[in-house]
């Protein structure tokens, strides 16, 4: 059974390698092996991401005694990272992350969320009503890499 819960700093290490798995998993038609590697090098740097994961304090789910999926929201309502892991896509992982990190933002008082999507990303963000802003080229490890900037009104009850 799936369930939501805070970050844990055990958790870093199987996130890393989380994000490395759904990102090296993207069909490569639609973003290269080259920019794979380049927006998740291997192998992850578990440092950076120990620090990064405990200073975002991430939403994880966790199922099977495993992490099948986390998400990030900052204070200012941007949703950073937003990741699956390969063997769980399409099971309603990320559907019940973003429904408890919506929730989250509404009882914090948050009135706009933003988020900057992949190619991948964008269509789920849109079902979730996000409205497309622009789009952008990311630079990184000399690679480009296209992604859309999304937002929506939340309303506060």
């Amino acid at each position: 059974m799936l369930q939501i819960r805070d970050y844990h700093s055990e958790d870093a290490v199987e996130i890393a390698d989380l994000y490395h798995a759904s990102v090296h998993a993207i069909d490569d038609k639609v973003y290269s092996r080259q920019q794979q590697e380049a927006w998740a090098p291997t192998p992850p740097d578990y440092h950076f991401w120990q620090q990064r994961l405990q200073r975002n304090q991430p939403f994880v789910a966790w199922q099977d005694n495993r992490i099948v999926g986390f998400i990030e929201l900052e204070d200012d309502g941007h949703i950073d990272c937003a990741y699956t892991h390969p063997e769980f896509q399409r099971q309603g992982v990320m559907s019940a992350l973003y429904q408890y990190l919506q929730q989250q933002a509404q009882e914090r008082n948050i009135l706009k969320l933003h988020v900057e999507a992949s190619k991948v990303a964008r269509p789920f963000f849109e079902k979730q009503g996000f409205e497309y802003r622009q789009t952008n080229q990311v630079m990184r490890n000399a690679e480009v890499l296209i992604n859309y900037s999304l937002d929506k009104k939340l309303i506060i009850s």
